[in-house]
């Protein structure tokens, strides 16, 4: 599932692209807190962005199986690029029990962490995320790379959709991305059950 945020058209035709790359928003605090710290990094710049004409465009992507991890050239859940660029200098992940409950993984799954002024984040943090918009202003006209080499889906995240696949709380009603955008987020449980006391609404 995509969703966009509203954008102003820049007469420049200088803009900035934010992608939101994630696994989950209804369990994992790693996820819906990176989205929030999102949400406040675009308040935060969207003044700064305005008064030089600069569009911004932001898109928020559910990940739900290898082969979209793949194409989308996802490695670790949350991601967030700006104009194709990783906001982290480098990939950290750490134990999310909230993701291994997810998929019923006995080996658990990992999730990103971020290193920043010194600590380190479970969640993307606000201030790295304005940092990485404020940068692109720096590199006007700069277009993102049309093709990008192919990348191998990391064990971790293939445990993650085998076992979201098979999971009995799993809907067996139809495939994952027909779960993915068939309804909201939030209204995954409800709309996905597919129990026999609760049939799909996907269909």
């Amino acid at each position: 599932m995509t969703t966009k945020a509203p954008s102003k058209t820049a007469p420049s035709g200088q803009g900035i692209e934010v992608d939101f790359l994630y696994l989950d928003l209804a369990t994992c605090s790693r996820c819906r807190d990176s989205d929030a710290s999102l949400s406040a990094a675009i308040e935060a710049v969207r003044p700064a962005l305005d008064s030089i004409g600069a569009s911004l465009e932001v898109r928020k992507t559910l990940v739900v199986n290898e082969e979209q991890a793949r194409q989308l050239r996802f490695v670790g859940s949350p991601t967030i690029l700006v104009n194709g660029r990783d906001i982290a200098d480098e990939l950290l992940e750490s134990p999310c029990s909230e993701c291994g409950e997810l998929c019923g993984c006995e080996e658990g799954v990992d999730c990103r962490a971020w290193n920043y002024r010194g600590e380190q984040h479970t969640e993307a943090p606000t201030g790295l995320i304005v940092e990485a918009i404020l940068a692109e202003l720096a590199r006007p006209g700069v277009a993102r790379t049309a093709t990008l080499p192919s990348v191998d889906v990391p064990e971790n995240l293939k445990r993650f959709f085998s076992g979201t696949t098979t999971n009995e709380g799993q809907s067996t009603c139809c495939s994952a991305d027909e779960q993915a955008t068939c309804c909201e987020q939030a209204e995954k449980v409800s709309c996905c059950d597919g129990s026999a006391s609760s049939p799909c609404g996907c269909r």
